[in-house]
């Protein structure tokens, strides 16, 4: 059986851990207009579809459309400042990928982050470790929408028959299904192994080193739960 020839990966709660910064960006942005704050378990709850959804999710649900656009506002602001303040890389990460990258898979991101951040932080984490980059701007549907992955696929000139998408979410099971491509979700990220499973996952990976086999073994993720 074929191997894969690229793996696309989403960031927050994947390849990096992030919540931390997510959380403290959220509730500095939340202050600012005297509005009560959330816990880091609310937020881990509220990510997942990009930065003005979770500012939607976050601002009481009262708040009306002006105050969700300055908390959004105030949070990238703040957020480019600070998005690595307590983020880190989790451990087996930059090993997985060099791996991947000597039997010469291919590996990219496509992240609901906005752009900006991550740019920013690929550069910091994964010098050299990335062929390409794609975070949420303008012109471009937020996953689970297919548009990232496809301008990815198309970077890569990969088809989406010989890519696996990698995330730890159910907008990400979503975003797979509908690029049209395999899809192995991660258990040491945002959502549990149970949510996972409750939410379609097919194959899932406890480490990353579990990760790097199920890519690089030529074993496609559409067999059984692992």
């Amino acid at each position: 059986m074929k191997e894969y020839k690229a793996a696309v990966f989403d960031l927050d709660g994947t390849l990096l851990e992030t919540l931390e910064d997510l959380a403290d960006s959220t509730n500095h942005a939340l202050r600012t207009f005297g509005l009560p704050v959330r816990t880091t378990d609310e937020v881990c709850r509220f990510v997942g579809n990009g930065i003005h959804k979770l500012i939607e999710r976050a601002v009481p649900e009262d708040s009306s459309s002006e105050t969700v656009e300055q908390v959004y506002e105030e949070f990238k602001r703040w957020y480019a400042i600070h998005c690595n303040d307590k983020t880190s890389a989790y451990a087996g990460i930059e090993e997985m990928l060099h791996t991947l990258r000597q039997l010469g898979i291919r590996t990219a991101v496509v992240s609901n982050k906005a752009d900006f951040a991550v740019q920013t932080l690929c550069k910091i984490y994964f010098p050299g470790l990335l062929d390409a980059a794609v975070g949420q701007r303008d012109g471009i549907r937020t996953k689970p929408a297919p548009d990232a992955v496809h301008e990815v696929l198309k970077i890569l000139d990969i088809s989406r028959e010989d890519a696996v998408y990698v995330g730890d979410s159910d907008v990400d099971i979503e975003t797979a299904a509908n690029a049209g491509m395999d899809c192995i979700s991660v258990t040491w990220g945002f959502r549990s192994r149970q949510f996972l499973i409750e939410h379609g996952a097919c194959v899932l990976a406890d480490t990353p080193r579990a990760l790097q086999e199920y890519i690089s073994s030529g074993q496609k993720a559409d067999s059984v739960i692992r």
